[in-house]
């Protein structure tokens, strides 16, 4: 057993877990154990277990998201130092300045890539699982052989079977039309809702200030490289992981629709339209009480000039006291 296998040893037996306790509850309501859609509804509450478990991970990415808003400015003078020099020593400089930056506040700009990578161990085993199922192989927890068998044979729409994948259909003999037509919907799905929850944040929930840094730059060309790199690796997965993947997509884009509208970061165009919306409602928000509450600064009363008689008039007057 290689080391890979190792790791993902545990994660596999929790993935067969969740999917054998899913499937015997659908199973006792009266669903067919060996339908697809019983299978399919199985990762689907795989899906809300694992991401309901990464809340306290989704929690610390918004936070770290406000760090890099408030250190926006200090990024921006950083940028602004170095602004136009070429030569390796300032590129050096630049890069340890920000990095130390970083550090100091505890967050970087790849935190927003957290719960994604904390997923991938996830698809590793449920692709492993499945590799496995569809050879007739029992797992390495509760899912043994009969249900393995039943789990990889399920099909999407009484066509599709869960352990098949676009790659596999295309080299097939003959080739899957059917196969490769729900795989190509399902990455074509898969990357829009990644892109769409990407752009909503870039567009909506960041303030001016962030947009001008860096760290803004770096993201812009995440959002376009992350949903072409899962666009590529989906025609190979095997489509129950596909299915995974596209409902936790679809989680995801919903959660941050939720936070962006309730929890908007400050100073972005999200807060604005919050504000605005309990304005309607006759409310306010924690902000914009304290901006109210702001005393205004007082502009310094202008003295009248005085001539020279009443001015030696009101000295004469201070002596005599």
């Amino acid at each position: 057993m290689d080391i890979f296998a190792i790791i993902l040893w545990p994660i596999k037996w929790l993935v067969e877990l969740v999917l054998v306790a899913f499937h015997w509850l659908w199973t006792t309501i009266g669903m067919d154990p060996n339908a697809g859609a019983t299978w399919v509804l199985s990762i689907v509450g795989l899906v809300i277990v694992v991401r309901a478990a990464l809340i306290p991970v989704f929690v610390r990415q918004i936070k770290s998201q406000r760090k890099m808003l408030e250190i926006a400015p200090e990024l921006k003078k950083i940028q602004d130092k170095y602004k136009g020099k070429r030569d390796q020593y300032s590129r050096e400089n630049m890069s340890r300045e920000t990095m130390a930056l970083y550090g100091k506040h505890g967050t970087n700009p790849l935190s927003s890539c957290l719960p994604i990578l904390l997923q991938m161990p996830i698809f590793f085993a449920l692709f492993s699982v499945l590799n496995d199922a569809q050879k007739g192989a029992a797992g390495v927890g509760p899912l043994d052989a009969k249900l393995a068998l039943s789990f990889a044979d399920a099909s999407i729409f009484g066509v599709a079977p869960l352990h098949a994948s676009f790659q596999g259909a295309l080299n097939s003999d003959p080739v899957n039309v059917t196969v490769m037509i729900i795989a190509a919907v399902m990455v074509v799905l898969m990357t829009a809702s990644q892109f769409i929850t990407q752009l909503q944040i870039m567009s909506k929930n960041m303030s001016e200030e962030t947009k001008a840094s860096p760290q803004f730059r770096q993201q812009k060309i995440l959002l376009y490289i992350l949903p072409l790199v899962f666009a590529v690796s989906g025609f190979a997965f095997p489509l129950g992981v596909m299915t995974y993947w596209l409902v936790s997509n679809f989680w995801t884009m919903g959660q941050q629709f939720v936070v962006i509208r309730n929890m908007p970061t400050p100073g972005s165009q999200a807060a604005k339209a919050r504000e605005e919306r309990l304005a309607r409602r006759g409310k306010a928000t924690p902000e914009a009480e304290a901006k109210d509450a702001a005393p205004e600064p007082q502009q310094p009363q202008r003295q009248q000039p005085m001539s020279k008689a009443r001015k030696k008039k009101q000295n004469g007057k201070k002596g005599q006291k």
